[in-house]
């Protein structure tokens, strides 16, 4: 089997990902202000408007959170990383940075379709890219420090593809549904419920 050639060890690849997931939240933040100089109605209307804006901050604050958390996983046992590894963690991190702007989309023309459809897109961009790293880096041991393969991979495996699968048929959905097609997200719940009760049978 043809090996590639190692790269050097992944702390610096890491520590980029904690830079780009942390600047990527900090951006979502941003977002949030109320203007200067209002009267107590005014005030308590741009309170009332930043409702959607909140909305959209904590589901990418989700988001994000569970692609860093899973991004640490994937590298846990990884000792060694190569060309193809790091193009293909550039290539996640770069949608990781994207993510602020479909959700300024969301929050702020939630009831386009278009809106919708970005955002699953760039999610499920996103979940691609980690899944095809995870798969990368399950086909080249040489890489790893020779820890045992762990034997609730394939369940990670499985939630992130779930993860993909749905935000990828909400691309359609939102351009025959409308922005309703969003509530199709709620399915991920019992679905990552149910396969982390599997992991945890399997553990």
């Amino acid at each position: 089997m043809w090996k590639s050639s190692p790269d050097g060890g992944p702390e610096r690849l890491l520590t980029l990902a904690d830079g780009v997931f942390a600047i990527a939240v900090t951006l979502l933040v941003l977002d949030l202000s109320v203007p200067r100089g209002l009267d107590s109605a005014q005030y308590r209307a741009a309170l009332r408007g930043l409702l959607p804006d909140l909305g959209a901050y904590a589901l990418s604050v989700a988001v994000l959170g569970g692609f860093w958390r899973d991004h640490r996983r994937i590298f846990r046992t990884v000792r060694q990383v190569d060309g193809q590894v790091v193009v293909l963690s550039l290539l996640g991190l770069a949608v990781a940075a994207l993510l602020p702007f479909p959700t300024r989309l969301v929050s702020d023309y939630g009831d386009e379709p278009a809106s919708v459809a970005v955002y699953a897109a760039a999610v499920a961009a996103l979940g691609a890219t980690h899944l095809a790293l995870d798969m990368l880096l399950a086909g080249r041991p040489w890489l790893s420090d020779g820890t045992p393969p762990d034997p609730e991979a394939g369940f990670y495996r499985l939630d992130l593809g779930t993860t993909v699968v749905v935000f990828l048929l909400t691309v359609p959905l939102a351009l025959v549904v409308g922005p309703a097609a969003a509530w199709w997200w709620l399915v991920l719940i019992p679905a990552k419920y149910v396969i982390a009760r599997r992991a945890r049978r399997a553990r």
